[in-house]
């Protein structure tokens, strides 16, 4: 263990669950074993660090509302023509890359599939006759694949050489990929010879192994559907022995072999005929030839069953046992074609080539929401511009912005989809694709952080509240100088004074004791006045009044906003008409002096009065 860089002490707990799963296919899956071929220590800093509640938030994998890909930021960009391609595309962006270096050649290639759109074109092509690779590979090992698995396996071998000739005269990324690229002409060839086109799904249907591969087999199955030349030389035997030119021997499940006579020529069967079946017209009888080949058939088709499991035996130990080069294969397989999707991707949208440093900046110029820019009609999609850098000692011509951005502004204004489209540019950065962006420079993120919005969580008793305090308390706890935090409505879910303290406390330990770029968007106006402390800056969402009409520019400019813009909101929900002039009434009253409204002293509604109220 430790010659594969485990350290026994503070490895325990990992070799721990790696044993536990050793154990477990151990005794419910022998086979699956021997596909295990090393053990590899996953170590905190080789990949982008993003906790569940921050891919639940974010919509990485799956949209919110419907658990489904659509929606979500991988149903975006998937574009994969396999399946292994898809799982690897959604493993970028679930765990980035956090080195400048991989990150490059990643996009890198990406840039040129976009500007080589021939190239990411053949490529599809040729990955559309691939399948699930790495999940049939397994099927093998654990010997439940079947003739059509085997005939699948052999059709993505054959797509390899063409695959590795794609990429022959290309450097970077693309160019490795392809070197690495094993043709696996035997594989193909070996499964090509022996099976035929078109395989049942299950051994037991038979009739999968090419014709002239095995001639003890083809044999069998000519003895096996009755030999077509003995039925003829029969036929023509008792056609002449019996004088009835209509005469035939014909075969069914049931029955099996039988003479048909039509009843017109009854008189003239011969005495050794022996009455079978009596049809429409006809009779059919057989005959003591007839019965030991009825023997011979029933046995051939045994035993060429035996000899097919024989021969499928032999073919998928022969593929098992060149599994480590088919698991290769199909590891280039499935980053060829996450490449190529994200090339697809970022060439239909217009998307940018971000530049990745190590540095702490995040500056996007006129950046979009990925998911809702697909979504939405063409053009509909306001962009919006973002600076900010972190405090980490590397900022070369000074800082971008502030670290710490504080978004302020009304509901459905935009606050929410602007700070996540800073965290979704982000991970596609780093995860090797283009952004939707004019421009966009992103310093390497080594956490991400995402708490937009909490529920309860009734099962084991913890209410909104409690929820969000909790993911609160694990970002402060573990975030960097390196990390990216979005906050969405911190403290909302109590009091208001309690949860603007709280607020404006995790603005001054972020700011104070963290460092980290952060966006936070909030409806507590007061906290504006933390722009005072350094590296904290404020933005906000513009809106456009006309009369009692509100109209959201979904635009971010610099500044503060000065309300909530509450109240009209409501109105715009349908509220009720009296409900809101009550809140008009009781808002100007709290803007007045801050106390504490008074309430109206209250009186029996008449019945137009209620019938308003509803209405």
């Amino acid at each position: 263990l430790e010659g594969l860089g485990f350290d026994r002490g503070t490895d325990a707990p990992a070799l721990a669950a790696a044993g536990g799963v050793v154990a477990y296919l151990s005794e419910n899956e022998p086979a699956a074993v021997t596909r295990i071929e090393t053990l590899g220590a996953w170590r905190p800093g080789h990949r982008m660090e993003i906790d569940e509640a921050t891919r639940r938030s974010l919509e990485l994998v799956r949209a919110a509302a419907t658990g489904r890909r659509e929606g979500s930021l991988v149903g975006v960009l998937d574009r994969t023509r396999t399946p292994l391609g898809a799982r690897r595309l959604a493993e970028w962006l679930v765990a980035p890359l956090v080195d400048v270096v991989a990150i490059d050649a990643r996009l890198d290639a990406v840039a040129a599939l976009v500007d080589d759109p021939s190239l990411a074109a053949g490529l599809a092509e040729s990955l559309a006759d691939v399948g699930d690779l790495e999940r049939l590979i397994g099927r093998v090992v654990t010997g439940r694949a079947g003739p059509r698995d085997l005939e699948r396996i052999g059709r993505a071998a054959a797509v390899l050489p063409s695959l590795r000739e794609r990429l022959a005269a290309r450097d970077g990324l693309l160019g490795s990929l392809g070197e690495a690229i094993d043709p696996c002409a035997d594989v193909a060839e070996r499964i090509a010879r022996t099976l035929r086109d078109g395989c049942p799904i299950h051994h037991r249907e038979g009739g999968f192994i090419r014709p002239g591969f095995d001639r003890a087999l083809d044999e069998l199955v000519e003895l096996a559907s009755g030999g077509k030349e003995w039925i003829t030389r029969y036929q023509a035997a008792q056609i002449e022995r019996t004088g009835i030119a209509s005469l035939k021997v014909g075969y069914n499940r049931v029955f099996g072999f039988f003479l048909e006579v039509g009843r017109t020529h009854a008189a003239r069967v011969p005495a050794d005929y022996v009455r079978k079946q009596t049809v429409k017209n006809a009779e059919r009888y057989t005959t003591p030839e007839l019965d030991e080949r009825q023997r011979q058939v029933l046995g051939a088709e045994d035993e060429a069953v035996r000899r097919e499991t024989v021969l499928l035996d032999a073919l998928r130990d022969f593929v098992a046992a060149e599994r480590a080069r088919l698991d290769r294969a199909a590891a280039v397989i499935a980053d060829l074609d996450a490449l190529v999707s994200l090339a697809v991707v970022a060439r239909s949208r217009g998307w940018v080539r971000p530049e990745v440093d190590a540095a702490g900046a995040l500056v996007v110029e006129a950046g979009r929401h990925p998911v809702l820019e697909e979504m939405l009609p063409a053009g509909s999609l306001v962009a919006n511009d973002l600076a900010l850098e972190a405090r980490t000692g590397d900022e070369a011509a000074g800082p971008a912005g502030p670290a710490i951005l504080l978004v302020t502004g009304p509901n459905m204004g935009g606050k929410s989809t602007f700070i996540r489209q800073a965290a979704l540019v982000t991970v596609l950065a780093q995860a090797g694709s283009f952004v939707p962006a004019a421009r966009a420079r992103v310093g390497v993120v080594d956490r991400l952080f995402a708490r937009i919005g909490a529920g309860d969580d009734l099962a084991r008793g913890a209410s909104t509240f409690l929820v969000e305090m909790e993911q609160t308390a694990r970002i402060l706890n573990r975030a960097t100088a390196r990390s990216l935090v979005i906050l969405d409505e911190v403290g909302r879910g109590t009091s208001t004074h309690d949860g603007l303290a709280i607020a404006q406390a995790v603005v001054e330990h972020l700011q104070a004791r963290v460092g980290c770029r952060t966006l936070f968007a909030t409806h507590y106006l007061q906290l504006a006045a933390l722009e005072r402390l350094p590296g904290v800056g404020n933005a906000q969402v513009l809106v456009h009044r006309d009369g009692d009409r509100l109209v959201f520019l979904h635009r971010v400019a610099p500044g503060a906003a000065d309300r909530s813009w509450g109240v009209h909101v409501a109105r715009l929900a349908g509220v009720p008409g009296p409900v809101i002039d009550r809140a008009r009434d009781l808002l100007l009253a709290l803007e007045a002096d801050g106390a504490s409204p008074q309430p109206r002293p209250r009186r029996r509604l008449t019945a137009a009065e209620q019938k308003s109220l509803f209405e």
